[in-house]
């Protein structure tokens, strides 16, 4: 089979290897689509400390059962169109026996601790597939991997319609979780320093967005707010500037989620935590939103065709990855049609 396929950091190339045979428990999977991650640019940088090489990539994946094993607990069949849930868990340490799987302390990510799907075929825990509608998109589908994770930084937050969110970070991760507030007829607050991400999230529809490169965010949230800031921040850029500004933006009684994950610590003023009595929430990856993700996809109440940049082959694969390093910002969404 092919696979894209990462030896050492910034040596990507397609790959002949041998096709996989599923182990106990294991579906394989023939691999419709996958989309590209602003981790796989990382794992390609090498500057995501998480990785080793060598490395086949790609998590967002979406495809066909050729094989499942028949006591498989969702009672699949060969021949389903199923989702990939790529954090496998150990199902034993505290936090799995609460349901949050994703802070699982020996958590494996696919493309990342352990082979990703960016391939013709792959095996994977038949308990941790997610059926699509079969007359879904396989486009659709690879792009509800990435729409689990900003669920999942809402959902820690609390949201409620009729609050305001602010999200700092103009990237796919930030735009969906504004389409996903408004979807939820909450108000979304968009903000980032590179005027065409805020341009472009105008046309998709956003109601707020602020430069912070050249408009004063506070003073623009509280204008926005009726002088209450916003109830929640969700910080999805990852940069100390951002995740230290939320404590500006953030209402009395709010809550803060940090999705975004600096590469070095942020030091805070704790005083303002406690004088306006804040939540501040990690919110890393998803658990148990991916069903929730194929509903809004599929009903359109969050049109993830939006934010497509383009489709591509698995050929283009690798010259398509070394150009997003080399031009972020002519890209949004890349899936591979495999």
């Amino acid at each position: 089979m092919k696979a894209v396929k990462l030896e050492t950091p910034r040596n990507i190339a397609l790959v002949e290897l041998e096709k996989p045979v599923p182990g106990p428990g294991e579906a394989l999977i023939r691999i419709k689509t996958a989309g590209i991650c602003g981790s796989d640019i990382g794992a390609f940088r090498g500057t995501n400390s998480l990785v080793s090489y060598p490395r086949i990539i790609g998590h967002e994946l979406a495809g066909i059962i050729e094989s499942i094993p028949e006591d498989n607990p969702k009672g699949f069949k060969v021949g389903d169109k199923v989702i990939v849930d790529p954090y496998l868990y150990c199902g034993d340490c505290y936090p799995c026996s609460i349901g949050r799987t994703n802070c699982c302390t020996s958590l494996k990510v696919l493309g990342v601790h352990v082979d990703g799907g960016m391939a013709e075929y792959f095996c994977h825990p038949a308990n941790m597939l997610v059926k699509m509608p079969d007359d879904m998109s396989w486009t659709d589908a690879a792009m509800a991997e990435p729409l689990t994770i900003s669920l999942h930084g809402i959902h820690r937050g609390g949201l409620k319609a009729g609050e305001y969110c602010a999200i700092i970070g103009a990237g796919p991760i930030g735009l969906l979780a504004a389409m996903i507030a408004q979807a939820y007829d909450a108000h979304a607050i968009l903000i980032d320093l590179v005027q065409e991400r805020l341009d472009f999230a105008k046309q998709l529809g956003v109601e707020y967005v602020i430069n912070s490169g050249n408009e004063d965010a506070e003073a623009r949230v509280r204008e926005i707010t009726g002088g209450n800031m916003a109830q929640q921040v969700m910080e999805c850029s990852g940069a100390n500037a951002a995740v230290l500004s939320t404590l500006n933006l953030v209402s009395n009684a709010g809550r803060i989620t940090l999705t975004g994950w600096p590469k070095h610590e942020t030091p805070i003023p704790t005083d303002v935590i406690t004088k306006k009595e804040v939540d501040i929430r990690g919110a890393r990856t998803s658990a148990g939103e991916f069903e929730e993700a194929i509903e809004l996809i599929y009903t359109r109440k969050v049109d993830v065709q939006k934010i497509l940049t383009k489709t591509i082959s698995m050929e283009e694969a690798p010259e398509t990855i070394i150009d997003i390093e080399k031009n972020p910002g002519s890209y949004m969404k890349v899936v591979v049609n495999v």
